[in-house]
């Protein structure tokens, strides 16, 4: 077998991707690490596509994916394995190509979750609070699988949503009720509240931060603050963001793609500040 070359290939996948701070974050990391050679890339690719572009990636180049939507669910049927976290909640978002060319399958959203939320002092939790019911849901109740102790309430719209949310609370283990999201602003008072819902859906709910509030974690991170997480700080609450996630769970995939641990986590995240800051204010895709 030939020696494998010293520089490798990385790229993040998902449409729309070009907002996409991966290639930041990651690129960050190498120079930090010294991994000369590597390169990382993003690559706009839809569902009926994903296939073909797996395929026709040189064997040996590559050292992984990171796969943003709609690609994480339709990914799993062209990998070798997935991990159990990925298994758990039906999603990779990190693929690392094995020696041996085998593809497998790892979610680092779920870990990335815990990482950020132990940075700001959160390991456990005696309630919470879940805002939405998407993807990013799921995750977050996988994370909360794993330090709340008691219930969680999901916020949704719709029965449809309420449903799917009480069918991933039972298969992850979870004490999960779920309200309608008129009632949205009785879950802030949870000592641990997750946003996941798209830019401009909490605007409305600013005004009812409790006065003693605990910990808001919102996935965003542009744009940034949300009027919520603006509003929780000025009371005084704890706030992890959307870029504490999104260092995190790349932290993880570096360390999976180039086996290099610890990877560096600091430089990674002040590289993503120095994006955010330099970005014009849009609202986020």
């Amino acid at each position: 077998m030939a020696d494998r070359p010293t520089g490798r290939r990385a790229a993040v996948l998902g449409s729309p991707v070009a907002h996409s701070l991966s290639p930041v974050l990651h690129r960050a990391a190498y120079e930090a690490l010294g991994l000369d050679g590597w390169t990382y890339d993003r690559f706009e690719v839809a569902e009926l596509g994903l296939a073909a572009f797996l395929d026709e990636l040189p064997e040996g180049d590559w050292a992984g994916l990171s796969l943003t939507m709609p690609l994480k669910r339709v990914v799993i049927p062209l990998l070798d394995d997935i991990s159990e976290t990925a298994a758990s909640v039906e999603a990779v978002n990190t693929v690392v190509f094995g020696a041996d060319g085998r593809r497998h399958g790892d979610n680092t959203d779920i870990p990335g979750m815990l990482a950020a939320l132990r940075e700001h002092g959160v390991e456990k939790v005696e309630r919470a609070s879940v805002l939405g019911a998407g993807a990013t849901a799921s995750s977050a109740l996988a994370a909360l699988s794993r330090i709340c102790l008691g219930e969680v309430t999901a916020y949704v719209r719709s029965e449809a949503r309420a449903a799917e949310m009480r069918r991933w609370g039972e298969r992850l283990g979870v004490d999960l009720r779920t309200a309608d999201w008129s009632r949205a602003a009785e879950g802030l008072g949870a000592p641990l509240v997750v946003a996941t819902t798209p830019a401009g859906t909490t605007d409305a709910l600013a005004a009812a931060v409790p006065d003693r509030p605990g910990t808001l974690f919102d996935v965003l991170y542009e744009p940034w603050p949300t009027a919520l997480a603006a509003s929780w700080s000025a009371r005084g609450g704890e706030v992890v963001g959307g870029l504490d996630l999104l260092v995190h769970q790349a932290v993880l995939q570096v360390q999976r793609m180039t086996g290099h641990v610890p990877a560096p986590l600091a430089a990674m995240r002040a590289a993503g500040e120095r994006a955010l800051a330099a970005r014009p204010e849009t609202p986020a895709d």
